[in-house]
């Protein structure tokens, strides 16, 4: 049910936003005019990007009002308040796949007689139906509840700073919003908003121009990277950024996905990710791996790799996803094992390491430099890596007509069952890696090349027939 951008909707997503707890990146209304408080609708598309406790509060909110009204993950669950005493959750579904979007859909009318009818809350178009109250209850019935008052009205946060007047850093989330709806006065189902494509069962977006916004509704479709608060409902309900910028908008949405690094790795909890999972480093701990979260088994596949920071051993390359316990400690290209299977280019000699061994490739290179990784599986199961420093391909390697790469475990065929992806490891770095799979990077980019499906930003242009690594392309070379 998890919507992954794999399909044709016959509705493009075109952006969405990147929020950072530790950048205090929301939006907010410090004055908004009342509307309708009993009857209402929320609709949103979110990819997390960091899990449980990464805040003072251990709680991400999407959105707040006041005091009282609240959306957010807590240890991963989703709750709603609707004012005091009355929050509705599920306690029995923890949203962890940092892979994925989910479509969350919170529908209010608290004229309903039956008060179960009076909040209704669905991932991916499905209600769910395990309610827990938080020692709360549903509303009463026709009670006025938190939102759409006058109160100071977040996204991103929640307004507990000062008088609820003000977001409130201790509960910023981490994460992509895209297709953020409010509604004043309808209580819609989730097929206003989604609908489950007929081939796959998937739960899809669809276009919102038929939806009755009400007068103090508003419709973020952050696809105006100069005014990323703006309302596209026609009501111009326009919400202020604070500290959001241009380059926070993506094109990672939910028809068209984009390829992170993944936060479920975490080595005992010794990772930090950050930016959209755009950049990681342990905290502690000596060489430390991690991965991309999208896997594939064939494919030409193209990203763009530069440290950031105080960085004095990194490794950038390729690792087999099935057994991640094996991150832990090790770098690239040290395991011997075929369910172990990476090599990784390394900083300090231009060497690459596999199999347990390493073999001269190219030449090291510092954090200065932009290091380009061309992946290439074939269809008889064999593999290739290429590197370049700045565009300059190591070995006279030729990605585009498949000379002078380095074999994956040593040119044996890779196993038919494994999935493979991006991955880099670091040394007790107090530096990031950062990566630029083609959607919302840190890596400055002065010239926006793209791939031959139009697909990606990059510093440099993809070879000849590599992709950047989103579902749109996954689902056309993948496998």
């Amino acid at each position: 049910m998890a919507n992954r951008g794999s399909i044709s909707t016959g509705y493009d997503i075109d952006n969405s936003v990147k929020l950072e707890t530790a950048n205090n990146e929301w939006f907010y209304n410090a004055s908004p005019t009342a509307g309708n408080r009993r009857t209402f609708t929320f609709s949103f598309w979110i990819k997390r990007t960091a899990l449980g406790t990464i805040n003072a509060s251990g709680t991400q909110f999407v959105a707040g009002q006041g005091q009282h009204g609240r959306m957010h993950f807590s240890g991963d669950y989703f709750q709603f308040r609707f004012d005091d005493g009355h929050d509705v959750r599920d306690m029995t579904t923890k949203h962890r796949d940092t892979a994925a979007w989910l479509h969350v859909v919170v529908a209010v009318d608290t004229n309903q007689s039956s008060s179960s009818n009076r909040v209704k809350i669905y991932f991916n178009g499905v209600q769910t139906t395990t309610i827990d109250f938080d020692g709360g209850s549903y509303p009463d019935i026709e009670d006025q509840g938190t939102w759409f008052n006058t109160n100071y009205l977040t996204v991103g946060t929640a307004p507990f700073a000062g008088s609820y007047s003000g977001g409130d850093g201790d509960y910023d989330m981490s994460g992509y919003l895209a297709d953020f709806a409010a509604v004043d006065g309808t209580q819609y189902a989730p097929t206003a908003f989604g609908e489950f494509d007929e081939d796959s069962g998937i739960w899809k977006p669809k276009d919102l121009s038929d939806i009755t916004w009400g007068d103090e509704g508003f419709y973020l479709k952050f696809d105006d990277s100069s005014s990323l608060g703006a309302d596209s409902s026609g009501n111009s309900n326009n919400l202020t950024v604070n500290n959001i910028a241009a380059a926070d908008q993506s094109t990672d949405t939910p028809t068209n996905n984009f390829c992170t690094w993944n936060p479920l790795v975490t080595n005992a909890g010794v990772f930090t990710y950050t930016e959209g999972a755009t950049k990681w480093k342990p905290s502690s701990g000596n060489w430390q791996t991690t991965t991309a979260s999208m896997g594939f088994t064939k494919g030409k596949w193209y990203a763009e790799f530069k440290m950031d920071g105080d960085v004095t051993s990194a490794m950038v390359g390729v690792q087999q996803l099935e057994n991640d316990t094996t991150y832990d400690g090790y770098y690239l290209g040290y395991h011997t094992n075929t369910t172990s299977m990476g090599m990784g280019y390394y900083n300090a000699d231009g060497n690459v390491y596999r199999n347990g061994g390493n073999t001269t490739y190219g030449a090291s290179f510092p954090s200065s430099v932009l290091v380009g990784v061309a992946l290439e599986f074939k269809d008889d199961g064999t593999a290739n890596m290429y590197v370049a420093k700045d565009n300059v391909w190591q070995n006279s390697g030729d990605p585009a007509n498949g000379t002078n790469g380095f074999a994956l475990n040593y040119g044996n065929a890779v196993d038919d069952s494994g999935f493979f992806s991006f991955a880099s490891s670091l040394y007790q770095n107090p530096g990031y890696w950062q990566a630029n799979f083609g959607s919302y990077t840190t890596i400055s980019i002065s010239s926006a090349a793209s791939d031959a499906n139009g697909y990606g930003t990059f510093e440099y242009a993809p070879p000849t027939g590599y992709y950047a690594l989103c579902t749109k392309n996954l689902s056309e070379f993948g496998g």
